[in-house]
């Protein structure tokens, strides 16, 4: 059976963030964000966290837009105007609307012990567990481990 992690980097220090990736042995960081080189991203930009994990990780890093919402959903959702259950709905349409099933199948890396990221705290509600879940619906024989999170129940010893 493969592994499939998820983390989010909000109240993670470096260090714990880090420690989570390699104690885990993840294979690759695949970044779900739509967008990954904010500001308050602090450690977690994309240039910085593709230079960490490669320079001293050796963790390959792939930022997978497609795997992302679209930027009407996440401010709709974040405004309080639709439930997390509506916004679950809209995001399931639009990974059809991408053919994400299609895209998960020819997958050019192996998913075994890649890790999907977010920033959100927790998987519970967040679309980086939705795309593990799809992920796994689709590949089959898939362990989702969410690490470091304190609201999922699938988390890692460390």
């Amino acid at each position: 059976m493969k592994t499939l992690f998820t983390i989010g980097f909000t109240r993670k220090t470096a260090e714990q963030f880090f420690n989570l990736l390699y104690f885990n042995r993840v294979s690759r960081l695949i970044d779900v964000r739509l967008n990954n080189s904010s500001q308050l991203a602090g450690f977690a930009k994309g240039c910085d966290l593709k230079f960490f994990l490669e320079a001293f990780y050796s963790i390959p890093y792939t930022h997978e837009k497609n795997f992302a919402p679209s930027s009407a959903l996440l401010e709709r959702y974040r405004n309080g105007k639709i439930t997390w259950g509506e916004y679950v709905d809209v995001f399931n349409e639009i990974m059809i609307a991408r053919d994400a099933v299609e895209y998960i199948k020819n997958l050019e890396y192996d998913i075994d012990r890649a890790c999907l990221l977010c920033a959100e705290e927790s998987a519970k509600c967040c679309h980086r567990r939705l795309v593990a879940e799809l992920i796994r619906d689709t590949l089959d024989d898939i362990n989702i481990v969410h690490l470091g999170d304190p609201l999922c129940k699938e988390t890692s010893l460390f």
